[in-house]
């Protein structure tokens, strides 16, 4: 009876931590994106157009994973 809500409770726990990792991962890349497109804007003001568009499609491509990774994290947690 113990073992089994210890096991439970150890797999929430992981669940729980692997949805904090996906999160600070994604908040990381993200950052390391914006950081990217503005020194890439520094560079060549007149590509802007282009490396917004691509900044943005980078940015979202990462917040997709990340919340796949908490939606399977929540779904592991039931």
């Amino acid at each position: 009876m113990i073992s089994l809500m210890l096991a439970e409770g150890l797999a929430a726990l992981g669940c729980g931590l692997g949805a904090g990792i996906a999160t600070i991962g994604a908040g990381l890349g993200i950052g390391k994106i914006g950081g990217s497109a503005m020194d890439a804007l520094a560079r060549q003001p007149e590509a802007s157009g282009k490396i917004m568009s691509n900044m943005i499609l980078t940015a979202a491509f990462v917040e997709g994973v990340a919340l796949f990774a908490v939606v399977a994290c929540a779904f592991l947690i039931k």
